[in-house]
């Protein structure tokens, strides 16, 4: 594994967003490929550094709690229907 330690002085210090959003420094972007659209996994290693590295294009992703459920639904709901049974309305 390759890993970019970066130099003092090139530290970038962002403010995370009310969505939990950060900027990548472009840096950082450049050396990983990364572009608008590209995907990303985060880690933190043993030391409490956050490690980014970049998802190789169609690389399956990790399953969630919620695959095993998806499309097994038996009641077929028309949006309709189904907003107007959420707001109460008869």
């Amino acid at each position: 594994m390759r890993y970019i330690v970066i130099p003092r002085g090139r530290q970038m210090p962002t403010t995370i967003t009310i969505k939990g959003q950060v900027t990548i420094p472009k840096h950082i972007r450049d050396s990983l490929g990364l572009s608008p659209g590209s995907s990303v996994d985060f880690a933190v290693n043993d030391e409490g550094d956050v490690v980014i590295r970049k998802v190789a294009a169609g690389s399956p992703r990790a399953p969630d709690r919620f695959d095993r459920a998806r499309g097994r639904a038996d009641i077929k709901w028309r949006t309709d229907e189904l907003m107007a049974l959420l707001r109460g309305e008869d």
